[in-house]
């Protein structure tokens, strides 16, 4: 929608212009609306064209979809019961994107176990409640890389050292799980510049386990998962409950469905333009980024990139 913005010239800011200046009108008697004039100037046809009032649409307060293209059908109808809290660190970006999938994630939830923090940067001062999560041994921080630890592995082998020592065991992991929102390159700028993230365990999902639902945003792999998704399959694998991964990703599939439905087109991954020819970029001359490309064919040490 486009909106017409029209200047008005007051008979006040008019007055205010000397009669010798070479700026002032010829009759600055009559500042009123003079045909003449507003050819002149350029502004008579403008004048007469209505001007656009944009109105927001009502927004559904639970899923913060448009009322029209609400998905609280496709929402569990009493929140999930987990033990385990999330803390979504979101870049700036990711809030004013109209197709996110955080808020889809927190209306799953019960209020409080999925809290959100926006910014780039955190630190103590700024963000104590985040800095203490960071501190607790049971908090863990999913993001891929060389020192992170396979998340079912190491359920598996706490679910062992339980039924070894009995109900005395601590439990190791949870109940906080911290996730980056954002693209690829945010998610790692934001991880690596915020020395709080490094605190906590670091862990990953199984490579091979799942192809992203997500198919109207473009990933860099087949096997990168958006934020619901990695959600998703981690309180799946923290609750010993699969059908945890089936509730939350219903409503994904309705956005997407519904996207594509309306002329939205599926985003193919750049592995998967890159594996069958039909990458319509410029192939990089970079020896890094050459390596890097290879590894998307290959799918090795993807992330971080």
């Amino acid at each position: 929608m486009f909106h017409t913005f029209v200047m008005d010239t007051t008979c006040q800011g008019l007055s205010n212009l000397s009669l010798n200046h070479p700026l002032a009108p010829v009759e600055s008697a009559n500042c009123g609306s003079s045909s003449s004039q507003d050819d002149e100037d350029g502004f008579g046809d403008l004048r007469s064209l209505p001007v656009d009032v944009c109105e927001r649409r009502p927004t559904c307060l639970r899923c913060c979809r448009p009322q029209k293209v609400c998905l609280c059908p496709f929402l569990p109808v009493h929140p999930l019961e987990v033990s385990t809290c999330l803390y979504i660190v979101q870049h700036p970006a990711e809030e004013s994107r109209a197709l996110r999938t955080v808020p889809l994630l927190a209306a799953c939830l019960p209020p409080g176990k999925c809290k959100v923090l926006v910014g780039r940067r955190f630190n103590e001062e700024r963000n104590p409640e985040l800095a203490a999560v960071c501190r607790d041994s049971r908090t863990l921080i999913l993001y891929p890389g060389p020192d992170a630890q396979n998340l079912e592995e190491l359920v598996q082998k706490q679910d062992w050292d339980q039924d070894r020592m009995g109900e005395q065991f601590v439990r190791a992991v949870g109940p906080n799980v911290i996730i980056i929102d954002g693209t690829w390159s945010q998610a790692k700028d934001m991880f690596l510049r915020n020395t709080l993230l490094h605190q906590p365990k670091q862990v990953q999902l199984s490579r091979s386990e799942q192809t992203s639902l997500y198919v109207i945003r473009s990933q860099p792999s087949n096997i990168c998962l958006s934020t619901l998704e990695c959600a998703a399959v981690t309180l799946s694998i923290l609750e010993r409950n699969e059908a945890i991964q089936e509730v939350l990703l219903k409503p994904l599939q309705a956005l997407c469905s519904f996207q594509l439905q309306h002329g939205a087109l599926v985003h193919h991954s750049k592995e998967h333009l890159i594996r069958h020819g039909i990458y319509d970029k410029q192939m990089p001359t970079n020896k890094r980024k050459i390596k890097r490309m290879e590894n998307l064919i290959t799918n090795q040490h993807i992330c971080p990139r």
